[in-house]
């Protein structure tokens, strides 16, 4: 049924994808009835296996031990409108070093199956409609990607002026209304739209109470994602391409990763008025702009020969983040100004946090054990974070991971840490991963 399932599925959304293709202004009027059991079963393949529980406790084995049946039975409510929406578990995890957390909403594990089978109906239209400046949760598209984007982007425009953006608490304050309405412009199926109005109206439980809350949508459902792409694209994609780059005197970009975002301009009066006419334009739907998070950056390629005493362009570039890297002008090893890459300090900070959490907790543990958890930790932040000129970075987190293991290695037993001669023996033994840029440009040629 697996191989069956995927076919059929695939076939289905082709067919959807041509017809949103071909007519970009139309709203589909009947949808549901690609939902079968062969959508549902390829909906729970897809489905991660290993996350959270929600509310009622339900693994995803327990729910594979009578498969079939469950997947019918869900059929059956979603397309009789029977189906309801559990609330949502929510928990808060840590954003950064700091007191301030980021609420994540769990829901059961048959809701993310349902919730997944109405994502891939709705990625097979918006993927059609969708800009190439957008790449947060799409199929295909990475944050990796976003950057080399970002890089050649500014690159070609010399820096120009960077517009950092922040919105202030997107996925809490996401207008239900206002995304009702954007969403029926291209779906007007009517079990789709219930189904997501039951979701978005879906409680929320904490601390043993369930609350209703009138805006958002929980960070972690399945349809968030696409949900919020589908928002941002009318309200800050669509708007950029359609109305206000055909305004502008100079060449602007936008690049957007859900709801982060930055824009470039050449002209500094271009993006001066884009920034006056962007907290307008959010809060039509609802958003806001964090006033002390969004700046403007000079950003112009500094000049090939240092500039005379007195000079205005004597003050450097400045320097701006975007998914978890600090971009900034460099010289190449050619002497040409370029940019560059570096671990924002935020993120170094709290990827090493949580290491040193992490050896304070299972200090106990035999050395080999520990060594084998740092080393996948380790080559997971290069695998995020070891990109072209971030060698200075991914080397510093390297040791300083080294100077925090030996730390807690001599917290086993009185007498206070190794001697460093001492842990270079062990480290000789026990070698962490060499600090590797996994997403190098001489390793893609």
């Amino acid at each position: 049924m697996e191989t069956l399932s995927s076919k059929v599925v695939s076939t289905r959304q082709g067919r959807i994808a041509e017809l949103a293709r071909q007519s970009p202004q139309v709203g589909f009027t009947s949808l549901n009835h690609h939902i079968d059991l062969y959508w549902l079963y390829e909906a729970y393949l897809r489905t991660r296996k290993d996350g959270a529980v929600g509310v009622d406790g339900q693994t995803a084995s327990d729910y594979e031990a009578n498969l079939k049946a469950n997947l019918q039975s869900l059929l059956d409510r979603a397309k009789s409108g029977t189906y309801r929406a559990p609330p949502v578990r929510r928990l808060h995890i840590p954003k950064g070093t700091g007191s301030d957390t980021r609420p994540i909403g769990i829901p059961t594990f048959e809701d993310k199956v349902l919730q997944r089978a109405v994502v891939m109906v709705l990625e097979a239209i918006y993927e059609q409609d969708f800009y190439d400046c957008s790449y947060g949760f799409r199929p295909g598209r990475s944050a990796h990607q976003a950057l080399d984007a970002l890089w050649q982007q500014t690159m070609q425009i010399g820096g120009g002026w960077i517009l950092e953006v922040d919105i202030r608490k997107f996925f809490d304050t996401l207008d239900h209304a206002c995304l009702r309405e954007l969403l029926q412009r291209r779906v007007r199926d009517g079990v789709l739209l219930r189904l997501i109005g039951k979701w978005l109206n879906a409680g929320v439980l904490e601390d043993g109470a369930v609350t209703y809350p009138q805006a958002g949508s929980p960070q972690g459902g399945v349809i968030s994602p696409v949900l919020s792409n589908v928002y941002l694209h009318y309200v800050l994609d669509d708007w950029f391409e359609r109305d206000v780059k055909p305004r502008l005197q100079g060449r602007a970009f936008l690049i957007r990763y859900a709801d982060d975002f930055v824009i470039g301009f050449a002209c500094e009066e271009d993006a001066r008025r884009v920034l006056d006419v962007l907290p307008k334009r959010f809060g039509k739907y609802g958003l806001a702009i964090h006033p002390e998070k969004t700046r403007l950056v000079p950003y112009r390629r500094p000049p090939k020969r240092p500039p005379d005493k007195g000079s205005t362009s004597n003050e450097p570039p400045g320097t701006f983040d975007l998914l978890g890297f600090t971009h900034y002008w460099g010289l190449s090893r050619s002497g040409n100004w370029v940019v560059k890459r570096k671990t924002a300090r935020n993120r170094f900070t709290r990827a090493l946090h949580v290491i040193a959490q992490w050896c304070r907790l299972n200090r106990h543990l035999p050395v080999a054990e520990q060594h084998q958890t740092l080393s996948q930790k380790l080559k997971g932040h290069f695998a995020y974070y070891g990109i072209t000129g971030n060698a200075v970075s991914l080397s510093q987190f390297r040791q300083e991971v080294g100077r925090i293991w030996r730390k807690w290695l001599g917290r086993r037993k009185r007498g206070g840490p190794p001697s460093w001669e001492r842990f270079a023996e062990t480290m000789k033994r026990y070698q962490l991963p060499a600090a590797i840029a996994v997403h190098s440009v001489c390793r893609r040629q």
